[in-house]
């Protein structure tokens, strides 16, 4: 039984998580962290994880960038593996991950499901050959009215997987309403749109000249993400100290499991 520690427990996310984990008979959410610890949620609240004094084999963070602080300094303290799935998180804190990461298992991905993950795969295998080709290259993203940080995690992420399968870097582009002048041929554009309840939507276009590639991912409900984070929580236990990404669950799932659903929830 893998005990549980659910920092962002009342939030949206954190619902789906602890919903799923509960049907899960080989994980416990043991103990969570959010500042309403008057919800009901089947087990005891915390309004700083730093407070917690119960046992437990791993984190999984779906908070906010406020609470990441004390996550760390909880990580840096306990040794405890941990998944982090917050977004929008500032240099120091990513540097502070990569630093922690020397003395426990740590996993952060800005998406945890596996459409997005083996999409990453896909454009930093045909990005050099269409970028050689003269096609431009937009991501365009779309989420819920409530999401704070723009662009997504995801966008970045996959300007990323892009861009590290280019001989020369792209620029990022996020606005270029201060401009007066043709595209730049040496940048990525990425636009964000936010509205209604739209749970995750990426679109990378690739536009040559008299025709468009685009691929394109639909998260239709949040418990994608939450199946990931829970595999990758499992994934985590009894790992060596370092820093991890949701392609070393891919792999590790892939192998252990002949029916690869297993890993997905489904």
């Amino acid at each position: 039984m893998v005990k549980v520690i659910l920092n962002g427990a009342s939030g949206a996310m954190g619902k789906v998580v602890a919903d799923l984990v509960a049907a899960d008979e080989n994980m416990e959410i043991v103990a969570g962290v959010d500042l309403n610890t008057d919800a009901k949620l089947g087990f005891p609240v915390f309004d700083d994880i730093r407070k917690i004094d119960i046992e437990a084999d791993a984190v999984i963070d779906f908070a906010s960038v406020k609470a990441v602080d004390n996550l760390l300094d909880f990580i840096e303290q306990k040794k405890i593996p941990a998944v982090i799935c917050t977004t929008g998180l500032s240099e120091a804190q990513i540097d502070r991950i990569n630093e922690l990461s020397s003395v426990s298992p740590i996993l952060r991905s800005a998406n945890m499901s596996l459409g997005i993950n083996m999409l990453l795969k896909v454009l930093a295998e045909v990005a050099p050959t269409l970028k050689k080709a003269g096609f431009d290259i937009e991501i365009v993203e779309a989420h819920h009215r409530r999401k704070l940080d723009a662009p997504s995690g995801t966008a970045l992420l996959l300007a990323d997987s892009i861009n590290s399968s280019m001989d020369e870097k792209l620029d990022y582009t996020y606005d270029r309403s201060d401009r007066h002048e043709q595209r730049r041929e040496n940048e990525i554009g990425i636009s964000s749109v936010r509205g209604g309840t739209i749970v995750g939507d990426h679109d990378v276009i690739f536009a040559g000249e008299d025709e468009v590639i685009s691929f394109n991912h639909r998260a239709y409900s949040r418990k994608i993400f939450a199946n990931g984070a829970i595999a990758a929580a499992k994934f985590l236990i009894g790992k060596s100290n370092g820093l991890y990404d949701m392609s070393d669950v891919i792999a590790f799932f892939r192998g252990e499991y002949e029916d690869f659903g297993d890993y997905c929830g489904i």
